[in-house]
């Protein structure tokens, strides 16, 4: 088995058919995920429970799941029955939950094999996957798969790595700013973040119940439809017809990218003209407004209750205030500590304000504007999707500053509003830069609701980018 090319739905066929047993490939992607410690990639591998798995698939004559015998990686805010999940946070590195997250229940009764917990960046707090709390390798940080002194991405920064470094070709991650597509961008795997309330939210450590979901992160899109089917239900999707598809790109969602983003998101704009795709300019001139008027706020507010509420749940007597106390990253520890805790966010003067009345502001008025805008910018353009790259930068080096405020917001930019919007987005692979020799990505943006029809999409755009070569690090 060729693990550089593996899919899911080539790993799922190759099991159904008796040519490949789940135990060769568990025991291959334990292997990989070995011999890969130091992408940091792991907080638990579950080695022993992974292979009890694998034998007792390998032993039943039921190989028609759709997911059976297939090793997959869950982000480790999301609970697996037995399994640590410290939400990459030291006060909860003890916390084993006695029952799966619903959406890892869908996946374990499709078949899968969950190899372990993958690491991320602290409470979901940030986009380097930068962690002082846990590692496996000689450097703090989850690293990027194709350069080990560069980021994955975060949140799901694990889950990222792991599929970059083809040790899995699927799992889970979370969304609530950009946590399941800068990882994939960054690392060269496809991803979806789903219409929120499309996949249940429980036993998920949150950061905001407004913004917050699951997301499948796959080698590709197809493999990202599979593992979106299992979860929300519905048939299988075929790749849509390109020459029925219309996308809106806008001139305010080009800026900040480095030369080889912007060389390589036009390249990939040519090419999907080139298979019959409507590609027209839009103007959204209100969006970063109106976004700044929710992201912060939502999030920053949401997340005193919603984690209260979880660590409840957890039954581990932890109070918000503990938890915030054993922080270990410094960046996360200064949000927690400066604006969470206290319940304050920072004015445009800079001054600390109370968080309430700007949080109601951005519920009543600002989200269902920032809805609205997009719900007609979709409408008024015949708007299949917007497009524009999922980051605007190349993964960039793996330190303490890349978890400053200035790295958070460039490299949002792009997938926050629609995140804040509550409207699903995929994440697809394009290119390797021309002079890094890095991931670049693609994001397609569509209507609430929409997801399938993203998915479709997505999965025509497969076969016109291909899948990025492996990294050969």
């Amino acid at each position: 088995m060729d693990f550089d090319q593996l899919t899911l739905s080539q790993a799922a066929a190759d099991l159904q058919a008796g040519t490949v047993t789940s135990t060769a490939l568990t025991t291959q992607a334990l292997a990989r995920a070995k011999a890969n410690a130091d992408l940091n990639a792991f907080v638990t591998l579950d080695e022993a429970g992974a292979l009890k798995a694998a034998a007792a698939f390998d032993a039943t004559s039921d190989k028609d799941k759709p997911l059976g015998g297939v090793p997959i990686v869950i982000k480790d805010n999301i609970e697996v029955a037995g399994l640590p999940c410290s939400a990459g946070t030291p006060a909860l590195k003890d916390y084993v939950p006695k029952a799966d997250a619903p959406v890892v229940a869908r996946l374990r009764a499709a078949g899968a094999i969950i190899i372990g917990k993958t690491s991320m960046h602290e409470l979901a707090f940030g986009i380097s996957g930068y962690n002082t709390a846990f590692k496996t390798g000689a450097e703090f940080g989850v690293r990027n798969a194709y350069d080990r002194a560069l980021i994955a991405g975060g949140s799901s920064s694990g889950t990222g790595s792991a599929i970059g470094a083809r040790i899995v070709a699927g799992g889970l991650g979370t969304d609530t700013g950009g946590s399941v597509r800068v990882p994939g961008a960054l690392n060269g795997c496809a991803s979806l973040r789903p219409t929120v309330g499309r996949y249940p939210q429980e036993g998920i450590a949150p950061i905001s119940h407004t913004r917050d979901t699951a997301g499948p992160m796959a080698a590709t899109m197809a493999d990202v439809a599979l593992l979106d089917r299992v979860i929300a239900g519905g048939d299988a999707i075929a790749p849509a017809d390109l020459s029925q598809v219309r996308v809106g790109i806008a001139r305010s969602m080009l800026v900040n990218l480095d030369a080889d983003t912007e060389a390589a998101f036009q390249g990939a704009v040519a090419k999907v003209r080139a298979q019959g795709v409507t590609v027209v300019e839009i103007e959204m001139p209100q969006l970063a407004e109106l976004n700044g008027q929710v992201s912060f706020p939502v999030a920053l507010y949401e997340a005193y209750d919603d984690l209260v509420a979880y660590l409840k749940h957890t039954g581990t007597g932890l109070t918000i205030e503990a938890v915030a106390a054993q922080i270990a990253s410094a960046d996360v520890k200064g949000t927690y500590d400066g604006l969470v805790i206290p319940r304050k966010l920072p004015a445009p003067d800079g001054t600390l304000v109370d968080a309430k009345p700007v949080y109601d502001a951005a519920i009543k008025t600002a989200r269902p504007a920032l809805q609205a805008l997009y719900a007609k910018t979709f409408a008024d353009n015949r708007l299949d999707a917007i497009a524009f790259p999922t980051t605007p930068r190349v993964a960039i080096a793996s330190n303490p500053d890349s978890s400053s405020l200035e790295n958070f917001g460039l490299f949002i930019q792009n997938t926050d509003p629609g995140s804040n919007a509550g409207i699903p987005g995929i994440q697809i692979p394009i290119a390797l830069g021309a002079s890094s020799r890095l991931p670049i990505g693609l994001e397609l943006d569509g209507p609430a609701g929409s997801d399938r029809h993203l998915l479709a999409i997505g999965m025509a755009l497969d076969g016109v980018f291909g899948r990025l070569p492996p990294p050969t690090s």
